[in-house]
């Protein structure tokens, strides 16, 4: 599962890249630090979330909620996503854990969510995912077992 899964995050990284006409050593000099966070997150976060989302289909459900209208004020970006497991019979509760992956001024990106501690996933000037791919995988793995 997991080889299926970095094929697929680095497909959508790469039809993002060509999307947006740019990659993020590409940018302007002197972007504003709002405009670098929120760059990074749908560089390395979204695609890595719509990757998975893509290679989980049928097992694990993942929704992303990036909330344009109160990302363009925010001076800490952040995204929130679910990561969760429909149970067979239809009409059952569904246990969804939310996840808010936030910038902080520093540059360093968290993962944090009610009852865990926050996880360091990297900086903004670190264009590489794999560690919050890896986070990401352990967070669909826990919830395909979660029955």
């Amino acid at each position: 599962m997991m080889s299926k899964f970095k094929e697929a995050l680095e497909r959508g990284k790469e039809a993002r890249r060509e999307q947006e006409g740019k990659v993020g050593n590409e940018k302007a000099e002197g972007v504003d630090f709002g405009a670098q966070a929120r760059a990074w997150l749908n560089d390395v976060v979204v695609a890595s979330l719509q990757a998975a989302q893509a290679d989980v289909t049928g097992e694990v459900t993942v929704d992303i909620d990036t909330a344009p209208g109160r990302q363009a004020k925010a001076s800490t970006p952040s995204i929130r996503f679910q990561v969760y497991r429909k149970r067979g019979i239809e009409g059952e509760e569904v246990v969804r854990r939310t996840f808010t992956v936030d910038v902080h001024l520093s540059g360093e990106v968290s993962v944090s969510s009610p009852g865990i501690v926050a996880r360091e996933v990297g900086n903004i000037g670190d264009r590489t995912d794999e560690r919050f791919s890896s986070l990401l995988a352990e967070l669909i793995e826990d919830a395909a077992k979660d029955t």
